[in-house]
């Protein structure tokens, strides 16, 4: 059962017919509106939108790039993954206006000197953005930065260990450090949420018809999941067309593999969304994503078992990752406005 499209193209709708016009720091202008929200039941597919095709690599290796800690691009270049060019090349640009000198290199050389040539590998930093302060917040002590806070790590220990708990948050805006970024967090945050199955639902988990349940000294016997998961993110400034269907299975993916993690059933995705925008260039492009009938959902496929990875999930690769009968309509091009 696909929802979720039609939720998105039900969103395209109303910033097309509700949403006011704004000026950015783009300058490319856009059309919005305020305080969305996307819900989606992870048993009902993996949340990948079918009306355009996604580049599903792309949205993998962006993820496990946060998961990493990561905050130079080399490894997007080594993966063939390019949203973060555009804001790494702006910030080249403004390290030599600040020098004095016109820039020496275009984007496309720039990109090329930081994957092969250790000597601009600098340039490739955008400081300390999303995988920064999930894996390694620093935390101040006596006026001076001499311990910091591993989020993932810690929140997949509270779900082990207190998953009833109600501070299983990590967060990305810390507001000391938003001028050291080359871009604020646009997704600042996430919290997951769990709650128990029921015998019939660990049951239906294992295959049995819905009504029928195994004992529980069975289902246990098979690590059956005793929990379901959910989690919600929350959005200041959204890209609709092109940066939202990737958040959107960006966080569908990592409720997976946090699910894997610690041995639960993946529920529900919800994403709480502030500003909700069109850019001035994408018009055009959602109407054509409006008119199209989605297809169903793919499934997702994960090609590694526990124990094979470190416990930080730094060593996972895009190509743990797969989808299973995926059917979309074409792409559709839009620019990105950096």
């Amino acid at each position: 059962m696909n929802v979720l499209d039609y939720q998105y193209q039900s969103l395209l709708r109303k910033i097309l017919s509700d949403g006011v016009e704004k000026k950015d720091r783009t300058g490319t202008g856009t059309i919005s509106i305020f305080g969305q929200q996307i819900r989606h039941k992870m048993s009902h597919g993996f949340p990948l939108l079918t009306t355009k095709k996604m580049a599903w690599k792309t949205i993998v290796t962006e993820l496990l790039w946060f998961l990493r800690g990561d905050t130079n691009i080399k490894y997007l270049l080594d993966n063939n993954c390019h949203i973060w060019d555009g804001d790494a090349y702006k910030q080249y640009e403004r390290l030599c206006t600040y020098d004095g000198h016109e820039p020496r290199h275009t984007k496309e050389e720039l990109m090329d000197l930081i994957q092969n040539d250790p000597g601009y590998s600098h340039y490739g930093n955008l400081g300390p953005i999303y995988g920064k302060q999930w894996r390694d917040w620093n935390v101040r002590n006596d006026d001076s930065y001499d311990s910091s806070i591993d989020q993932i790590s810690t929140l997949i220990y509270e779900l082990k260990t207190n998953p009833d708990s109600r501070r299983l948050m990590v967060n990305a805006w810390n507001v000391g450090e938003l001028d050291q970024m080359v871009l604020p967090p646009c997704h600042y945050g996430f919290q997951v949420y769990t709650r128990e199955l029921s015998k019939f639902e660990r049951s239906r988990h294992m295959g049995l018809p819905e009504g029928e349940h195994f004992l529980d000294d069975v289902l246990d016997k098979h690590n059956i999941p005793k929990r379901a998961i959910s989690l919600m993110w929350n959005q200041r400034s959204v890209d609709t067309f092109l940066g939202l269907p990737f958040n959107i299975a960006s966080y569908g993916l990592l409720l997976e593999i946090i699910a894997k993690e610690v041995n639960m059933v993946p529920d529900e995705l919800i994403g709480n969304l502030g500003d909700v925008h069109l850019y001035s260039n994408h018009i055009e492009q959602a109407k054509e994503q409006i008119n199209r009938e989605p297809f169903e959902l793919p499934k997702l496929g994960m090609d590694y078992r526990k124990g094979e990875y470190n416990k930080d999930l730094t060593d996972l690769i895009p190509d743990d990752f797969y989808l299973i009968n995926y059917q979309s309509h074409p792409t559709i091009k839009a620019p990105l406005s950096n």
